[in-house]
């Protein structure tokens, strides 16, 4: 099934506040415009994975609901350059003020699912999945979370109250690995995946043996993976429950190495944090000679 992205009030709101950012006190090119329609169509300037088309008709309904968007790509879908991804209808006005506004958002959702489809497909016949991480940028996480999907890939926390995680401070500071999984399982108002972030084998063994439903092996090597991941299956089995084991602090290009592992996952923030924008760009559509609308 193609990913959906709820349109919720909280999103809403941020297309506002993004429009806002670049129309400041008004759009001083609007007087050449007065009582224009226009017709335009965004293209794909290279290959990639498109991403962001669904948010440009509430993005335009802001400005003028007469305004009509049809997607000629879905969400998700592979392009090639040159490709159109969506026709746009409306008061002339109203296109080339929500022109910026929805285009850098469709590049950099597109410039991340395009990124995570590569390493999506570097992964593809291992039975390894990829996540990715909380590293987002603030005010875009749910549409950089949703560009992951796009591109093929997992979403794993996407906050705080998601799921509890346990890193190296919390150890520290909690007493250990038995002491801080039994407060969480013991304070969690609602139930919740607990996670363990693991860097030694001792430590992933003994977040096993207090009950985590996932280790997390941070920073290292595949062949020090594939050492010691049969002990810690044998370790859950002998608790009498699955745990699913995550590398993370992942170069992508070692992808198949750790793959090889016997891993279930692979998390990394690297198709939000270092993927390039998709070159997008919008064209207006000569209109017909009775300059009608439709």
């Amino acid at each position: 099934m193609p990913p959906v992205l709820p349109l919720t009030p909280a999103l809403i709101r941020m297309l506002a506040d993004w429009l806002d950012e670049d129309l400041g006190r008004g759009d001083l090119t609007a007087a050449a415009l007065v009582e224009s329609w226009g017709r335009a169509q965004w293209l794909a300037r290279r290959d990639g994975v498109f991403c962001g088309g669904v948010l440009q008709e509430p993005l335009l309904a802001l400005l003028d609901p007469r305004c009509q968007v049809a997607l000629l790509v879905a969400d998700g879908e592979p392009v090639r350059a040159g490709q159109p991804l969506l026709e746009l209808e409306g008061p002339a006005a109203a296109l080339v003020a929500a022109e910026r506004t929805g285009l850098n958002l469709a590049m950099r959702l597109s410039g991340i699912a395009t990124a995570t489809a590569e390493l999506v497909a570097a992964l593809a016949g291992t039975g390894v999945r990829l996540a990715d991480t909380r590293k987002t940028t603030p005010g875009l996480r749910v549409l950089e979370k949703y560009a992951v999907r796009c591109g093929g890939g997992l979403n794993h926390r996407l906050g705080l109250d998601d799921a509890a995680m346990l890193k190296e401070n919390h150890l520290a500071w909690g007493g250990g690995v038995a002491a801080a999984v039994a407060a969480v399982r013991a304070s969690a108002p609602w139930p919740a995946r607990l996670i363990v972030e693991a860097e030694t084998e001792s430590e992933a063994r003994a977040a096993v043996v207090a009950g985590a439903d996932a280790v997390l092996l941070d920073g290292l090597e595949p062949a020090a993976l594939a050492a010691i991941v049969p002990g810690l299956r044998a370790l859950a089995a002998q608790r009498g429950q699955p745990v699913l084991l995550e590398a993370s602090g992942v170069e992508p290009g070692q992808l198949a190495a750790y793959a090889s592992s016997g891993i279930d996952l692979i998390s990394t923030s690297a198709p939000i944090t270092r993927s390039p924008w998709l070159d997008i760009s919008m064209r207006f559509v000569p209109m017909p000679l009775s300059g009608g609308r439709g």
